[in-house]
């Protein structure tokens, strides 16, 4: 009779110990998938919800010149691909970039409206550096920065847009 409840007690303790198991194979089931469904991919980047604009044939004319902005415009499109290599390396490259930027904008360009936001873009592009080069960083953060620097990028063209406009209906004249 001891024989029996010994053994029924064995067997209780190793169904408890293999449904343990299977609990903590399944969390790590549900971990791994929430890890593959928060990759950064084109996927991922197309999903953003944000107002993508483009450049009138005006703002298209007049930012020819400005080489910086046709470049990050590139690089933009690149990242729209996630493809990253542009905005995770070096800082200084991306610094340097920057000031480059800031530096040739085209003359009817420069207002504070426009300035601003190439400043935020700035930011925003620094942000998402720091943010792919630190390792401890949840892929969340990361695709969270993406989106701040599509968006911010997509402000800059709204506003040269918008600049262009007013000028055209600032030069209307009343009859």
């Amino acid at each position: 009779m001891k024989v029996i409840v010994v053994v029924f007690s064995i067997a209780c303790s190793f169904l408890i110990i293999s449904c343990d198991n299977s609990k903590t194979d399944q969390t790590s089931a549900v971990k791994n998938e929430s890890q593959t469904e928060l990759k950064i991919s084109a996927k991922a980047i197309e999903g953003f919800k944000y107002d993508d604009y483009a450049l009138s044939n005006e703002g298209q004319d007049l930012v020819n010149g400005w080489e910086k902005y046709q470049e990050l415009s590139i690089q933009i499109n690149y990242l729209k691909k996630a493809d990253l290599s542009f905005f995770n390396s070096d800082k200084k490259l991306l610094t340097d970039f920057i000031s480059d930027l800031n530096e040739n904008v085209p003359e009817r360009l420069q207002t504070n409206s426009i300035t601003s936001r190439v400043l935020i873009v700035e930011t925003k592009l620094l942000k998402l550096n720091e943010n792919l080069t630190i390792s401890n960083i949840t892929t969340e953060t990361k695709l969270s920065s993406i989106k701040e620097v599509l968006v911010a990028f997509s402000n800059l063209i709204f506003q040269i847009n918008w600049k262009l406009e007013f000028d055209v209906y600032n030069k209307i004249e009343a009859e």
